[in-house]
């Protein structure tokens, strides 16, 4: 029977392995080719790639983002990743839910109960770089992600650029 040690360092070994093959790539890409959950990966990013966050600071982080203007959001799962534009609303809890609605295209209802912890990623992404703050659960997944966006030259929109590493800051 294999240790958690070594169960682990399976873990680890895999995941390093599938990370420096596309460096730059879709994390749940590479997670999926290692056998691992995206959190594995994002803790084996380059030290500053990835702050976490406890999940506790959800309001916090919520209330900020609610004020960068139109972000991009992606719902990544296995059968489709979702990605939409626009202002994250205001929300309120209820009924065991934070309620998000306004005028946005951007609303819904997340059970933040699920959210163990709040990644800010700042790594490549093919060849780019991307800013983006992943809500994490349990089981090693992003809920959701909010992507600083990007101009019509695909350059990052600088004042959201300015927001993502002040905001990071405050917990670095």
């Amino acid at each position: 029977m294999e240790s958690a040690t070594e169960v682990n360092g399976t873990i680890d070994e895999r995941a390093r392995a599938a990370l420096a093959e596309k460096p730059d790539g879709v994390v749940e890409q590479i997670a999926a080719k290692a056998g691992v959950s995206p959190a594995d990966i994002l803790a084996i990013l380059p030290e500053g790639a990835a702050i976490t966050v406890p999940a506790d600071k959800w309001a916090q982080i919520w209330s900020d983002l609610s004020t960068w203007g139109d972000i991009l959001m992606i719902v990544h799962t296995e059968d489709i990743v979702l990605e939409v534009e626009g202002r994250l609303p205001d929300g309120s809890e209820g009924h065991g839910w934070f309620n998000i609605h306004g005028d946005s295209p951007i609303g819904g209802h997340i059970r933040t109960d699920r959210c163990v912890s709040i990644v800010f990623v700042d790594r490549g992404f093919h060849g780019r770089r991307s800013c983006s703050v992943w809500f994490m659960n349990g089981e090693g997944r992003a809920m959701f992600k909010v992507f600083v966006r990007r101009d019509e030259a695909r350059a990052l929109i600088e004042p959201q650029v300015e927001r993502f590493e002040a905001l990071r800051a405050q917990f670095a």
